[in-house]
């Protein structure tokens, strides 16, 4: 048996209409956090190189299509700071997905109860 979404009474249609902005709004914030992990991995690829090298390479950084000599131990610690800054973000991202998550799961149990026929007695 199915049910037409316009037969549905108006507070579920509401809850239908949240859970699906809950969902929307956690794909998004999935895709944030995969870019930061993504970044974060290649901040340290770049590092692990620079601990390669040595003393005396030559080292460029890219500032826009160009790219322009720069210090080593500069770009170290550049790097680091960028890191640590995209950690705090990805820990953000994670909390807001779990707050998402639970609301998500939240808004599907009510709607579960409110569809679920009363108990027979």
């Amino acid at each position: 048996m199915s049910v037409k979404y316009e037969d549905l009474p108006p507070q579920i249609q509401n809850q239908l209409q949240q859970l699906q902005q809950f969902q929307q709004q956690m794909e998004i914030v999935m895709q944030q956090r995969q870019q930061i992990e993504l970044k974060i991995r290649d901040i340290e690829n770049a590092l692990e190189e620079l601990e390669k090298t040595d003393k005396d390479t030559t080292v460029f950084k890219n500032v826009g299509p160009l790219l322009i000599k720069a210090d080593a131990k500069g770009i170290t610690k550049e790097l680091q700071d960028s890191k640590e800054s995209l950690e705090i973000r990805k820990k953000s991202m994670e909390t807001q997905e779990q707050k998402l998550k639970e609301k998500i799961e939240e808004i599907q149990s009510k709607i579960q109860s409110s569809l679920s026929p009363p108990p027979p007695g």
